[in-house]
C-alpha cells in the first residue's frame, strides 16, 4: 500500500507529521508490517526525533546552521553552486548528512515508536515549500 504526504513548510525547521502518518497507517487495514518513508527532494531530510521538548528541535536547527552556514558566510567561499541563493547548497549538504528515508515497524495497526519519538521533515531551505514524502506499507 502506498501514499504520499504533502508537508507545507515555512522555512528552515523541523515539521512533525507523526499523527498524519499514524492516522494513515490506522486506516490502512494492515495490522503488522514495515512502513518506509522517502522524501522526494534534495534539500530537506527526514528524522525520528524527540517530540516532547521543542528545545530539541531548536537546538538541532541551530547546530546544523552552525555546522553548515549559508554560502554567503566567508567560511563557505569554496562553494560553486550559489545561484539558487545562499541557503541552497548548504541545504543540499545538510540533506546529504541526514536521512532521506526512514523505516518504522508497524504492530497491531500502530507505529512502533518510542514514547518521545516523532517523525519529522527537516526543512533546510529558508523559503516556504510544499514537500512530498512517499510512504510504503507492507
Amino acid at each position: 500500500m502506498q501514499y504520499e504526504f504533502t508537508i507545507p513548510t515555512r522555512g528552515q525547521g523541523l515539521y512533525e507529521f507523526t499523527r498524519d502518518v499514524q492516522a494513515w497507517v490506522s486506516g490502512s487495514g494492515l495490522q503488522d508490517g514495515l512502513l518506509t518513508l522517502f522524501v522526494r527532494h534534495t534539500s530537506c531530510s527526514l528524522l525520528i526525533q524527540e517530540n516532547a521538548d521543542p528545545e530539541v528541535q531548536t537546538d538541532l536547527r541551530a547546530f546544523f546552521s552552525r555546522l553548515v552556514p549559508p554560502s554567503s558566510d566567508p567560511a563557505m567561499a569554496y562553494l560553486r553552486h550559489t545561484y539558487e541563493g545562499p541557503d541552497d547548497m548548504p541545504a543540499h549538504i545538510k540533506a546529504a548528512m541526514m536521512p532521506v528515508s526512514l523505516s518504522v515497524p508497524v504492530s497491531r495497526g500502530a507505529l512502533v515508536l518510542g514514547t518521545w519519538q516523532g517523525i519529522y521533515l527537516f526543512e533546510h531551505r529558508d523559503r516556504p515549500h510544499q514537500r512530498h514524502v512517499a510512504v510504503h506499507l507492507a
